[in-house]
């Protein structure tokens, strides 16, 4: 199969490495200097430093290539890009024979609150066949060729059984779902809650309190993601319960980082700058944070999160008002 992805940070290239072996695989990256050293070394160092790229592993900075590589109806085009990113890619597509497509990324447009899927039925209508990719995935992990599990969501049974029989393979197992909204949601609103646990962890206030955290907050996550038409039961799955263990708990966590970083003293631009990249969560907050008090929902933690980011409040008061709050039913 003829595949493309667009984006060559960690996880576009980390998706590329384990799918070269198998397809003809072409990486695109917007800047052309970044590419020609990739290709020259062998290796991404900017994103998965000491990791050697197979030799069969396309790569190019011309976007009417990459799209070209994958037009005919057995291609697979993946976005791998940020939330912020994904609609200007979008919108280069329109009048161009699209394959089947399917995006990364993971979090709520900044401004306009629309999830992944609608920004791209915004852009694009809704006639092709796409899907979001999510799950539990750490990408030094994945090119490191370790062992690992992700969902495809799509309304399209065609779209996801390409998908599974593309990826599915000895080191990445692939479930499917028609459940876009609920995935889409849970790879959402983890990354606050990861923010939330580096929070915790930094403070040093144990493990009880963040298993507790972790439990509310996949609390706040089903409630979001039931109000927007997800279904309940999607949450306790890969994109769900996998997805924020593994983020808020696991080392290589860039939004657990953010919440160590904060609970150290840091300023948020401080935190940015040594790891030289935007993590998800902190853009994500403050878009859930007017979502849920626009749909009335109540997301303590989230709101917490958003707080402490952009309001200045310490986090210690913050994890205080948290403590305090009324006791009430577990099911609520």
């Amino acid at each position: 199969m003829n595949i493309t992805l667009l984006g060559a940070g960690a996880w576009g290239t980390a998706l590329a490495m384990s799918l070269a072996d198998r397809h003809n695989v072409l990486l695109w990256g917007r800047d052309a200097a970044m590419m020609q050293a990739i290709s020259d070394r062998h290796e991404n160092a900017a994103y998965l430093p000491g990791i050697a790229l197979p030799h069969s592993l396309l790569l190019t900075a011309d976007f009417d290539a990459a799209i070209g590589h994958c037009a005919d109806h057995d291609g697979l085009l993946i976005v791998a890009s940020s939330v912020a990113g994904l609609r200007p890619i979008a919108q280069r597509l329109p009048g161009r024979p699209l394959p089947n497509l399917v995006w990364l990324c993971k979090g709520f447009e900044e401004g306009t609150g629309l999830l992944p899927h609608q920004i791209v039925q915004q852009v694009l209508g809704d006639d092709l066949l796409t899907g979001a990719f999510s799950g539990p995935s750490f990408a030094m992990e994945v090119a490191l060729g370790l062992p690992g599990a992700l969902v495809i969501a799509s309304a399209s049974a065609t779209l996801r059984d390409t998908v599974v029989q593309a990826v599915h393979g000895p080191q990445l197992r692939i479930y499917g779902t028609d459940d876009v909204v609920g995935v889409e949601v849970g790879g959402a609103v983890k990354n606050i809650l990861a923010i939330a646990t580096g929070i915790v962890d930094g403070m040093a206030l144990g493990l009880n309190a963040r298993a507790a955290l972790i439990t509310r907050g996949l609390a706040e996550i089903t409630r979001l993601g039931v109000a927007l038409g997800g279904r309940a039961e999607t949450f306790m799955g890969l994109a769900g319960i996998g997805d924020l263990i593994l983020t808020c708990t696991g080392d290589l966590s860039r939004n657990r980082k953010v919440g160590l970083g904060l609970a150290q003293g840091k300023t948020l631009d401080t935190i940015v700058r040594e790891l030289g990249h935007v993590a998800e969560g902190v853009r994500c907050a403050r878009a859930v944070r007017t979502l849920a008090a626009n749909l009335q929902i109540e997301m303590p933690i989230t709101d917490a999160v958003a707080g402490v980011l952009f309001d200045g409040n310490a986090p210690s008061e913050t994890v205080a008002l948290l403590l305090a709050r009324e006791a009430r039913s577990e099911s609520v």
